[in-house]
């Protein structure tokens, strides 16, 4: 009889002593559980593994989204356009919010596609879990592959999405300048933060019945905060007479701080701080939040990868 067989006939039996335990039973016997939770550097070793299924993944998704719709594709770009036309309207032209804002247009847009980028990664990632449940529970994979594979259908969006936005800064009255060339950088480090946050959310939706019903409110007030439709130093530091350490408290909110970077390279005659230079605090905020999230997000994630589709 082979070594699992003698472990079932005597598990079976109530162990040898007719009383053990089958945890101490399984120790005894050299067995291990199917879904037990992998030491971290296998882990991501075994997403390394699945990186074209999490690519597949993810470009099918973004194909099949759209496909039933008469615009396809181009949902991509009209959803983003449609909520800074309205932005614009209520907040730049009815309350006055591009009063000292030279291209109010193209610093709103930049506003709206970055802080969206974010906004999406984050509930998609907070679904990711909960929405798949009949795939996690007939399959064996890293769990960690559904949100990433979430982030990457977002990043592929905002790739068209930024396409259109560059178009649209030059369409506005800006031209190229050798700073754009940092752009990938300013995504890459966003990009490692969504995908932080994205394996946070998962965890806690998979768990947290109602957070989806929460969400909604928690990105709108963070989009309120993150000078999406107003400069953050004329407004809280020009117009409210607050200290400037409130100005800075407020950089650094990682939208934020994404946001300001993002508006100073594509937009020179914005420069609240003159040049293409962001506040100190503000690319310090960027590289902390990409750093600190994705390295807590697998942590995070990675500690509750066998109670995933439990329940």
């Amino acid at each position: 009889m082979s070594q699992p067989e003698s472990a079932v006939a005597d598990a079976q039996a109530g162990g040898r002593s007719g009383q053990e335990p089958l945890a101490k039973l399984a120790e005894r016997y050299g067995l291990r559980r199917s879904i037990a939770r992998p030491r971290f550097p296998v882990y991501v070793r075994q997403l390394w593994e699945r990186r074209h299924f999490i690519l597949t993944y993810a470009t099918s998704r973004n194909v099949s989204k759209y496909s039933s719709s008469a615009l396809g594709q181009l949902w991509q770009v009209l959803t983003p356009l449609l909520n800074a036309a309205i932005y614009y309207l209520m907040f730049g032209l009815i309350l006055g919010g591009d009063n000292g804002i030279v291209n109010y247009p193209a610093f709103l847009l930049t506003g709206m596609f970055v802080f969206t980028y974010t906004q999406r990664t984050v509930a998609a990632g907070a679904k990711s879990i909960s929405g798949n449940l009949s795939l996690i529970r007939a399959l064996h994979f890293p769990r960690a592959s559904l949100p990433l594979a979430y982030t990457i259908q977002e990043l592929q969006q905002l790739a068209i999405s930024m396409g259109v936005l560059l178009v649209l800064v030059v369409v506005t009255g800006e031209m190229p300048t050798w700073y754009w060339l940092m752009i990938p950088v300013v995504l890459l480090l966003q990009t490692m933060f969504n995908v932080g946050a994205g394996l946070v959310m998962a965890r806690l939706g998979s768990s947290m019945r109602d957070l989806n019903q929460l969400l909604p409110f928690i990105t709108r007030t963070w989009l309120y905060a993150s000078g999406v439709f107003f400069s953050i130093q004329d407004k809280v530091v020009g117009s409210a007479k607050l200290p400037q350490w409130v100005a800075d408290a407020m950089y650094l909110n990682p939208a934020a701080s994404y946001i300001e970077w993002m508006r100073e390279l594509l937009i020179p005659t914005y420069n609240p701080h003159g040049g293409h230079h962001p506040p100190t605090m503000v690319w310090v905020s960027c590289v902390f939040w990409a750093v600190f999230a994705l390295c807590f997000g697998f942590w995070y994630f990675w500690r509750a990868e066998e109670r995933y589709g439990r329940g």
